[in-house]
């Protein structure tokens, strides 16, 4: 026999069909974004847009500090810069010719060649520039423009144009208005005239467009109201006619300040649905305020793909946050104790504590306490339920059409037993698919199979009675 040393591995002759599953926390972030600063902003209004980096994200859709007037900055940053992750799609719905100001006439000083605007959301190719007699200026011929770090415009007059001379200009522009943003323009709709999508809506192209089942659905700054967390509760329960998801929602916390009231808080919002996840209060990271689902949503993204092979298979709760504070709205630090954080939990929100570092706690939908089912209790086991099923659609949809025959039954059967023991114990409790042959109808091309799956709920509670025995000290001194 020859001498092995190491691992090898052997394959089998047995046909089975490889799992096709997408990344299980890959998040759908509606919301607004400065595309004043994007490389083609026409190209990211009402579109899916999908970012595989920050800097990819950035260029696609401008990026700005301003968290409350451009939301989708929100989780830019939550992805890229506490968790560096990706990819993800970001739908914007800020539309220039709607969501506008116009920019009156604005004399500026020049100095050393060089004039600023103290302006944001400036849609460059509506800047117009003029020198003190009115003379039209041409860009790239008698001055060059760009934004600067903070989304502000400078101008630098060349030395070779009409306007070298100058010490002021006059400028007006067309400005993005992100206030002018309402809840409808989140939500979104189909118009039957032009066949066009908007908002939410479009969520449906994300599939056909990349590939992908949407894992988690946000809506930073837009989620509180409860006509968006409705409409996100909605589009949760059937993607394309077949899929499923999750989706992160905050609390109002202008509103919603007391922990223990949040009960009240949260009936009045009508969040209760299984699909949903709700968070209070609003996190903070040096000087940057985020929306609670933001980061909430891109944590648990990362411990999908950092701690369990992209399988959304364990709670998020006390995994760290990677931020400074939990607040309120106004600034006001939040910090709960472990008692008043359950509480918190026994609402069916998600919440944030202080224990060697900021930590997620909670394990429960907010479907929670009226729903009590351990897969629609637990948000390990609802996010486990939904990518299962989104996974059967994705890795079985080869195999329809195929001849309805014993093949096509075993060639299921034995890879999905297969996948589904790869997954236990460490992912799933156990589980089986079977042929169903009670409820298949050949001649009408109705193949069936049944799935026995159980997945691991939370240790949310673990306990320890701790005695004292007094034979130890007996024992101990040896009879002296």
């Amino acid at each position: 026999m020859a001498f092995k040393h190491g691992i090898e591995t052997t394959e089998s002759e047995v046909e089975s069909i490889a799992p096709q599953t997408g990344s299980a926390g890959f998040q759908v972030i509606v919301g607004v974004a400065p595309i004043n600063l994007a490389e083609d902003p026409e190209a990211a209004v009402n579109t899916p847009v999908i970012a595989y980096s920050k800097t990819e994200a950035q260029r696609k859709m401008g990026y700005s500090s301003d968290f409350d007037s451009y939301t989708i900055c929100q989780s830019i940053s939550a992805n890229g810069d506490l968790f560096n992750i990706a990819p993800y799609v970001m739908i914007n719905v800020l539309d220039p010719k709607k969501h506008k100001k116009e920019l009156s006439k604005k004399t500026v000083a020049v100095v050393a060649k060089t004039a600023h605007i103290a302006e944001q959301g400036i849609m460059m190719a509506t800047l117009s520039v003029t020198d003190q007699a009115s003379t039209k200026l041409e860009v790239d011929k008698d001055y060059i423009a760009s934004f600067d770090s903070t989304g502000e415009i400078d101008i630098t007059l060349l030395s070779s144009g009409k306007g070298a001379a100058a010490t002021s200009i006059n400028v007006t522009a067309t400005q993005l208005d992100p206030s002018k943003v309402s809840e409808s323009d989140i939500v979104g709709g189909y118009d039957v005239a032009t066949g066009l999508e908007t908002g939410m809506e479009l969520i449906r192209q994300v599939y056909p467009k990349f590939g992908m089942t949407p894992g988690l659905l946000v809506c930073p700054g837009w989620s509180k109201k409860p006509v968006v967390a409705a409409a996100m509760a909605a589009k949760c329960e059937s993607l394309n006619g077949v899929f499923t998801c999750e989706c992160v929602v905050d609390m109002d916390t202008t509103t919603a300040r007391e922990y223990s009231g949040l009960k009240e808080k949260k009936e009045a919002m009508g969040v209760a649905g299984k699909h949903q996840i709700l968070c209070w209060p609003l996190v903070k990271k040096g000087d940057a305020v985020y929306s609670y689902s933001a980061v909430w949503a891109a944590m648990a993204a990362y411990t999908d793909m950092s701690k369990n092979n992209d399988v959304p298979c364990k709670s998020p709760s006390n995994e760290l946050l990677n931020i400074d504070a939990a607040v309120l709205a106004d600034g006001t630090e939040i910090l709960l104790d472990t008692a008043q954080a359950e509480l918190v939990n026994s609402y069916g929100i998600v919440t944030a504590i202080n224990d060697n570092g900021w930590r997620s706690w909670g394990n429960v939908t907010a479907a929670y306490p009226g729903v009590t089912t351990v897969k629609d209790k637990w948000i390990n086991c609802r996010r486990m339920m939904s990518w299962y099923r989104n996974h059967i659609i994705q890795t079985y949809k080869s195999k329809v059409d195929d001849n309805a025959n014993p093949v096509l039954i075993q060639a299921i059967t034995d890879s999905e037993n297969q996948y589904l023991n790869s997954l236990t114990p460490d992912k799933i409790a156990g589980g089986t698919i079977s042929y169903d042959a009670d409820n298949t109808l050949l001649t009408d091309g109705e193949v069936a199979f049944k799935t026995d799956i159980a997945f691991w709920g939370p240790a949310q509670h673990i306990t320890d009675e701790i005695r004292f025995d007094p034979s130890i000290l007996t024992d101990a001194m040896g009879g002296v």
